[in-house]
């Protein structure tokens, strides 16, 4: 199954103030979808409330139809265990090998000692599988290499096959080439998109390289200050929207997101 999701209303306010929305969205399964802002405009609320780890402060999420503000902590944990979320921090064990890292996707979807145990003590057919994701983002030889000593560009691709572990029906990734040069970031999306298409995953990742989200993906989706400011396919949108994405002129201080 692949994913769909759908925002109606939805807001999140952090301490009283606002973070996000009111915003109406919908994205279609399948889709490969690029969310482009200024810091605080938005975008890590977006997709944490994507994945079920936040909730709205008020109007509705859904996935699939679901609205997971109404589901029960065992569904909500089911449905976002099949949601696959790369990190801009990458949020690796730095002392685990990279295919312990790579199992450890399963964490969400088996009882705690039996996942404990997945990551400790991998069986033959786990190891297999991740060993073939590594292989898959290009990095196979690093398979019991610990994580730390790997460049912030290998790291990634840990993460990214420790997503693709989960067998997810979508993939969210948050700043993906926050941490990477611009050659290995076009990389690393061209490498996202094509593993979404293969797999036929919806694809939604924040970004702050305009040039990058115009040249790869096929739907810009803008927010400044916490609110659309289009969503249109990218040769739909004019030089002058970007632009004005970007003005550092009226935006207001101290938002989260």
């Amino acid at each position: 199954m692949t994913a769909s999701f759908s925002f109606h209303a939805a807001t999140v306010r952090y301490d009283g103030r606002a973070a996000l929305g009111p915003i109406d969205l919908s994205i279609a399964p399948g889709e490969q979808v690029a969310i482009i802002g200024p810091s605080g405009a938005g975008k890590t609320s977006l997709l944490r409330l994507m994945n079920g780890s936040l909730r709205p402060s008020s109007g509705e999420v859904r996935l699939g139809g679901r609205d997971l503000a109404r589901l029960h902590r065992r569904e909500l944990r089911s449905l976002r265990s099949r949601i696959g979320f790369v990190h801009q921090s990458h949020a690796l064990v730095p002392i685990l090998r990279a295919g312990q890292n790579v199992i450890g996707g399963i964490l969400g979807q088996r009882g705690l000692c039996a996942a404990a145990r997945a990551l400790l003590w991998p069986r033959r057919e786990d190891l297999e599988e991740a060993h073939a994701l590594l292989e898959r983002v290009g990095i196979g030889e690093k398979l019991f290499q610990r994580t730390d000593t790997l460049s912030g560009g290998q790291q990634q691709r840990v993460a990214i096959a420790r997503a693709l572990f989960q067998r997810p029906m979508a993939l969210l990734a948050d700043e993906p080439v926050a941490s990477v040069d611009p050659a290995r970031g076009r990389a690393l999306l061209e490498l996202m998109i094509s593993l979404a298409r293969e797999r036929e995953l919806t694809l939604v990742t924040s970004l702050h390289d305009i040039d990058l989200a115009c040249s790869l993906f096929p739907r810009l989706v803008g927010l400044r200050q916490g609110r659309i400011a289009f969503d249109a396919p990218r040769s739909e949108i004019p030089p002058e929207s970007l632009r004005e994405l970007y003005d550092l002129q009226g935006l207001r201080g101290g938002e989260v997101g």
